[in-house]
């Protein structure tokens, strides 16, 4: 029996392709590429980071890679406009099942579980409405996920076995480094992708949040 629920942040409740209109306006016709390639770059510094053991916060992640995103498109960016972008991440738009199925929240505790720098994912929750037993972030151990131990985070803060938490992601690379942990893991797979071939299966495979919190 699961005795609590954790969620991912980034892709999962909020939608980092959000930042796509704000992009949009300032590069007509590159919004949409530069929020893939930002994205993509983003993740890649995280984990090349947490195998290097060079950590900095999400907050500078995500600057770099805008910065290379940029660069790499050719696209011009002042301070101003960089910090334009940036603020977006701050309040992204929640996907449209997210409110609906929290409200139907049964779970005993409930938490967030990010990447996120505590200056870049509390103002987001706050801003969101939504409401959490703990919003923990990697930040306190200076390691990105996939990494074993931010999953403990989850276990030590909720005081709950891991056998006894279900985890929710649709990043998949991030639900299979739950599973591996040991959690009772819900892949959203928005995109009807594939599962990454790590040698192991997903408890649930679902297209959205109603699946999980009927």
């Amino acid at each position: 029996m699961l005795r609590a629920l954790v969620f991912d942040a980034y892709g999962t409740l909020f939608d980092v392709h959000s930042v796509q209109a704000r992009c949009e306006a300032l590069w007509p016709g590159r919004g949409a590429q530069l929020s893939q390639l930002w994205r993509t770059k983003q993740l890649e510094y995280t984990w090349q980071r947490s195998l290097m053991r060079r950590y900095a916060p999400f907050s500078q992640v995500t600057e770099d890679a805008l910065l290379f995103s940029c660069e790499l498109m050719g696209l011009r960016i002042d301070k101003k406009e960089k910090q334009t972008v940036l603020d977006e991440y701050r309040r992204l738009a929640l996907y449209p099942d997210v409110v609906p199925a929290m409200k139907k929240l049964k779970s005993a505790k409930c938490a967030i579980l990010t990447n996120g720098s505590p200056d870049m994912i509390e103002p987001l929750v706050a801003q969101s409405g939504l409401k959490f037993d703990a919003v923990l972030s990697v930040d306190a151990l200076r390691v990105f996920k996939p990494a074993p131990e931010v999953y403990q985070l989850a276990v030590d803060r909720l005081q709950t076995p891991k056998e006894e938490i279900g985890f929710v992601s649709s990043n998949c690379w991030d639900a299979l480094g739950a599973k591996s942990f040991g959690f009772t893991v819900y892949w959203i797979n928005r995109a009807g992708a594939p599962v990454d071939r790590l040698g192991f299966a997903l408890d649930k495979i679902v297209k959205s949040l109603d699946e999980i919190l009927p």
